[in-house]
């Protein structure tokens, strides 16, 4: 029997795929969760200077938490960027 097929996950959002990717490098290379979460959320907000530090957390942590933590290839809530 062949192995399982592993679904592809397409995040649409430039920021979200750049949050996600770096959040999932970071803590491959040995970051700790606080700090991988620091800089994803400093990463947020450099592709949307216009946000809070409360929405950029908000949102960084609803996307680890839905493409990480869960794994789920969904889309999510969030921002209206491309």
């Amino acid at each position: 029997m062949g192995q399982a097929a592993i679904p592809v996950t397409t995040i649409v959002r430039r920021c979200e795929r750049a949050v996600v990717t770096a959040y999932r490098e970071l803590r491959e290379t040995g970051s700790d969760d606080f700090c991988a979460f620091r800089a994803c959320t400093t990463l947020y907000r450099v592709h949307h200077p216009e946000a809070s530090v409360q929405e950029a957390r908000r949102l960084v942590a609803e996307w680890i938490d839905h493409h990480v933590v869960h794994g789920d290839a969904g889309p999510t809530p969030g921002c209206d960027c491309d």
